[in-house]
This record gives structure tokens, C-alpha cells and sequence, in this order.
């Protein structure tokens, strides 16, 4: 990987208080001379730089097998080459939080394959489909980060997977950690007839110079990126977001956002309010990233996140700081970015500028296998193309294809389980890992979520609008239930009998600015409102008939939320 300088501070690293540290105690921020480390997760980053443990797992876990990995490696340092120790069977949710991580430990992983902008080409896909079947159990699922997720994964056969990643140009390199993470992109882009500018140059200039490059690889926690022409990516609630826009002066640019981020704490991204031209954003993302390594609170883990000095800060100094000790150079303001008029998730069929066609599929909750992923190979193929995109809603695009290729695609798309004109419900439903695999879970998810769009397909098939549900196994909000419509956070709650039993938190009427109109909020929690795990399809169907009966013309369910009595949504 070629490693590019990260952007330093000027002068000396000893910076007066007054410059917003917190007078009466540090919060392990770097630049103002908080260099020791403050908690576990710090020490096991300053003892080795968690990128070099890829030559321990190469050349010793890989040989000796599990039970030779050093506990700091295994639940720490794997985790920058997109290793998670997976949840061990049978562990019930109660006991997520009271079992010791090593009583919580299965002897597999789960693996994240990183797809910056969501981009596949057919030998890549095929190879992922190929790891699947091979060491994966057949497991493969598509998360709103625009990853591919696999299970069952040995430590013994991460050379061989590395080795056939890397020939097609894939990489789990940072894939977790606290490090730069996936950059979200546009699936459309290159190809989609709205777009001006194509930031895929951008994208991959930043992976280039940065993805595994020693200066970044400790952060204070994950740092989050997206950019996007197109508002087709969720960029409010990522460390770092550019989104496309036209300035009157100098044309077409990119918005900056800083500080967007959910989990126990949610905040949105706040405007930097510059406009930033396409062969600069690789340079202002280090630049803020930068900002975070030596600024950020490593004191303590839960305010570790770039969002909380945001906050702290306020968007004027962090401008400030960003351009006169990170850039050197003032940055242009800039105006803010237009929506579009409906909200874009590139479902169905689409016209791209070249006169070809894009096709856009749902699987149900992002749940794919490595059998359908080789299938879904074979039907592109078939059909003339060798771009598949995924994005971070779970979905999945077939690009450039003819236009009278275009039902056919549809109808074998259909044969594989992926629907290219799906119900709301399955268009609409989201769902985390969850307790079958994550460690952190309370609850079940995928199967849930699964067992949801079925009830209301049959119940419900013909619903007329778009309603988001995000299924959650616990409270960090890895499927955004924040910013749902209907979010679902586990939890263990009541059951009949009294007894503890799966249920879920309720978030009503969240959603991000993703349209003209739309304002950002988080989900409306009345008092006591949960479901348990069994009661959940029948209150989902409940809340959506009461939408359907009280809503007025033209409103959505997020408006009617803001205004429903509370008893319409029980």
C-alpha cells in the first residue's frame, strides 16, 4: 500500500490551553500533550501498530492455529485487517454484557471485505462468492457500509483468502479499527445522468495514499467517510462527508460535512461551509482526519468519536484549525448543496447518460450467500455487463445494460432471489449482524427482519409508500436506527408471562435531510414503547394501517409521527 504524508500542525506541539483544551484535565488529545496512553485500547495500539499483525497471522496464527493468538491481538489488532472474533453459539442475549470476551469468543471470524464506493467488477464478485463457498460456509451479506461481510472464517486459511482477494484488487485492510474506514460512494457514479462531477478519482486517491498507511492507523476511534455527487449516501451521520454542489463562481465541488455519527450518542454532521474542487478532496480528507489523530479524546472510549470535538469546538474554529495548521490555505465558502425531490436509493430501473440502463435489486435485509453470489456473476454476465455496485442500504446495481436486455435482467434477477421491483417492505428494511454472530448483540436481527417483510408482504403487499425500518440487535446503531422511520433498537423486555424475552426499543419518525424538505431528525421514543420479539410483525402492521387511515394528502409517515396521537402509535 503507498503511503502519502498525512498534513501536520504547524509550530511546536505544545499548544497553549487556550486553544480549547479543557484546562482542568486533558482528554489524551496529542497535540496538547497528552501523549500517554489513557485506556486499553490506547496501550494495545502505542505497544505495536495493529497494522503489523498481519505477518504474526501469516506466519504464526495461521500455522498454529487459534489458540496461539495473542488476547491483544485477537480482540484488538485483528481488527485492522478486518477480523472479528464472531459470537459464540448458543450465548443468549442476557448474558452479552456479564460473560468475560473470552467466554464470548467462537474460534471463527467474522471477515469484512472492503468496496470503497461500492464498486465489484464480475472477477472480484466471483472471487467473493468463491471465498464463500470455499471458507465461509456459504455466508455473504451485504452491509449499509457498502462491505461484504462473511462468517465462519478461520485464521488458518486468511493467507489463501488475502492472497485471492488481493489478485482482483480487493483488500480487508482497515476494514475495522480505529482507522480509516470504508469510503462511501455513490453506486451511480460515473454513470448516472444528474451526476457533474465523477469523485471515483477522489475515492481511489484516498485509498491509495492512506488505507494502511502508518500515519493514520491510530485514530482515536473509526473515522467514517463518504463522498458522493449524488445525496444517495446517508452524509449526515459520517466523520467526514462531501457531497456534490455548484458554486456560482467556480463550478461544480464538493460540500464539506464533519461530525455526523449515531451509537449511544447521536449527532449529525455539521457544514464546514466550504466548497472544496475534486483534486483537493483527497488532500482537505487528510487534512480533517489529521485533525481528529491529534486532537481527538483518547481519554475516554465513548466520547473518543470525531463528533464530540466537533461539538466542543464549534464548525468556525474547526475551519479554522483545518486551514491555517493542517492546509496552509484558506478554503473557498461555498454554497450549500440542492436535494433532489424524492430521496434516491436506485431501486428498479434507471437510465444512465450513456443510453444504457441500471438495475437496481433488493435481497431481504442484505442477506445474500456465496451460491447466489456466483449466480448473480453468471446472470451479469449473461446480460452484457461486468459492474456490479452495492450500496449502503444493503441493495445491490447491475450496471450498463442494454435496454432491451433490460426484463430479461429483471426476470433472472427475480429466479435468485434478488427483486428488482420489490415491496416497500422489502425496499424499505434494514437490519445489523445481530446476535448470531455479533458479540454485542442482545437480540436477533436477519432472521427478524427476514420473518417482518414476509408478514407484511402477505399482509400488507400493495402499501403505497416508503417506509424505513432499521432492525438493531443493541444500542450502537450499526443499522442507523436513529434515522429511520421505524427504528428498532434490542433489547431484552417483558414477555407475557413477565419473563425476559427479545424485544426492541421503538424509534418513530427519524430521517435524514436526503431530499428537498426533508429535515434531519432522530426518532421520536415515547415512554415505554417496545415490542417484544414475537408481538413485533403485528405492531409494524398496526402502526402502518393507522398511518394509512389518519394520514393527510401527501404526508409522510415521519410528518404523521410529529403529529399522531400517541395511542395511533402503540
Amino acid at each position: 500500500m503507498a503511503v502519502s504524508s498525512i498534513p501536520s500542525r504547524s509550530g511546536d506541539s505544545a499548544v497553549p490551553a487556550a486553544r480549547g483544551a479543557r484546562k482542568a484535565r486533558g482528554e489524551g488529545q496529542w497535540a496538547l500533550g497528552h501523549r500517554e496512553p489513557l485506556n486499553p485500547n490506547e496501550r494495545t495500539k502505542a505497544d505495536d501498530d495493529p497494522l503489523n499483525v498481519r505477518a504474526r497471522i501469516e506466519n504464526i496464527y495461521a500455522h498454529r492455529g487459534f489458540a496461539s493468538i495473542d488476547p491483544a491481538d485477537l480482540r484488538g489488532r485483528f481488527r485492522w485487517w478486518g477480523l472479528y472474533t464472531q459470537r459464540k453459539a448458543g450465548i443468549d442475549g442476557g448474558r452479552t454484557a456479564v460473560l468475560e470476551p473470552h467466554e464470548l469468543d467462537d474460534e471463527h471470524f467474522m471477515l469484512r471485505i472492503r468496496v470503497d464506493g461500492g464498486q465489484l467488477t464480475l472477477a472480484q464478485l466471483r472471487v467473493i462468492a468463491d471465498i464463500s463457498q470455499r471458507y465461509a460456509r456459504d455466508t455473504a451479506d451485504i452491509t449499509d457500509r457498502q462491505n461484504i461481510q462473511l462468517h465462519w472464517i478461520r485464521v488458518e486459511d486468511m493467507p489463501e483468502i488475502w492472497r485471492r482477494l488481493e489478485e482482483v484488487g480487493l483488500s480487508t485492510t482497515e476494514a475495522c479499527g480505529d482507522c480509516p474506514r470504508i469510503v462511501l460512494g455513490s453506486p451511480v457514479a460515473g454513470v448516472a445522468e444528474a451526476e457533474r462531477v465523477d469523485p471515483t478519482p477522489a475515492i481511489d486517491e484516498i485509498v491509495r495514499r492512506y488505507v494502511g498507511n502508518p500515519e493514520l492507523s491510530n485514530l482515536p476511534r473509526k473515522f467514517k467517510s463518504s463522498i458522493s455527487w449524488l445525496a444517495d449516501t446517508p452524509y449526515e451521520v459520517n466523520d467526514i462527508s462531501f457531497l456534490g454542489v455548484v458554486h456560482p463562481e467556480y463550478g461544480p465541488g464538493f460540500d464539506l460535512w464533519v461530525g455526523g455519527g449515531l451509537s449511544t450518542n447521536p449527532m449529525l454532521a455539521k457544514r464546514l461551509g466550504v466548497w472544496v474542487p475534486l483534486d483537493e478532496v483527497p488532500d482537505v480528507w487528510a487534512g480533517v482526519a489529521g485533525i481528529f489523530r491529534d486532537y481527538g479524546y483518547r481519554r475516554l472510549r465513548h466520547r473518543a468519536r470525531l463528533k464530540f470535538l466537533v461539538a466542543d469546538w464549534g464548525v468556525e474554529k474547526f475551519r479554522e484549525v483545518l486551514e491555517k495548521e493542517y492546509l496552509g490555505r484558506a478554503l473557498a465558502d461555498g454554497p450549500a448543496p440542492e436535494l433532489p425531490a424524492k430521496p434516491i436509493d436506485h431501486i428498479g430501473v434507471h437510465p444512465q447518460r450513456d443510453g444504457l440502463s441500471y438495475v437496481g435489486a433488493a435481497p431481504v435485509v442484505g442477506r445474500v450467500s456465496g451460491p447466489q453470489l456466483a449466480r448473480l456473476a453468471d446472470v451479469v454476465a449473461a446480460h452484457g455487463s461486468d459492474r456490479v455496485r452495492l450500496t449502503p442500504y444493503q441493495k445491490l446495481l447491475v450496471l450498463d445494460v442494454a435496454p432491451q436486455r433490460v426484463e430479461s435482467l429483471v426476470g433472472a434477477l427475480q429466479e435468485i432471489g434478488l427483486e428488482a421491483r420489490p415491496s416497500a417492505w422489502r425496499r424499505g428494511t434494514m437490519a445489523c449482524t445481530g446476535i448470531e454472530y455479533c458479540k454485542l448483540a442482545i437480540v436477533e436481527t436477519k432472521a427478524r427482519g427476514q420473518e417482518l417483510v414476509a408478514r407484511l408482504e402477505e399482509r400488507l403487499r400493495d402499501f403505497d409508500a416508503d417506509i424505513s425500518i432499521h432492525i438493531n440487535g443493541c444500542p450502537n446503531a450499526c443499522a442507523r436506527t436513529q434515522v429511520a422511520d421505524i427504528g428498532l433498537k434490542g433489547q431484552l423486555v417483558a414477555g407475557p408471562e413477565g419473563q425476559q424475552v427479545e424485544g426492541y426499543q421503538v424509534h418513530l419518525g427519524g430521517g435524514l435531510g436526503m431530499a428537498q424538505g426533508q429535515t434531519a431528525g432522530f426518532g421520536r421514543k415515547l415512554r415505554g414503547l417496545k415490542t417484544t420479539a414475537a408481538e413485533l410483525p403485528a405492531y409494524v402492521e398496526r402502526l402502518a394501517r393507522n398511518y394509512l387511515a389518519q394520514r393527510a394528502d401527501q404526508e409522510s409517515f415521519g410528518q404523521w409521527v410529529l403529529r399522531a396521537d400517541e395511542e395511533a402509535l402503540r
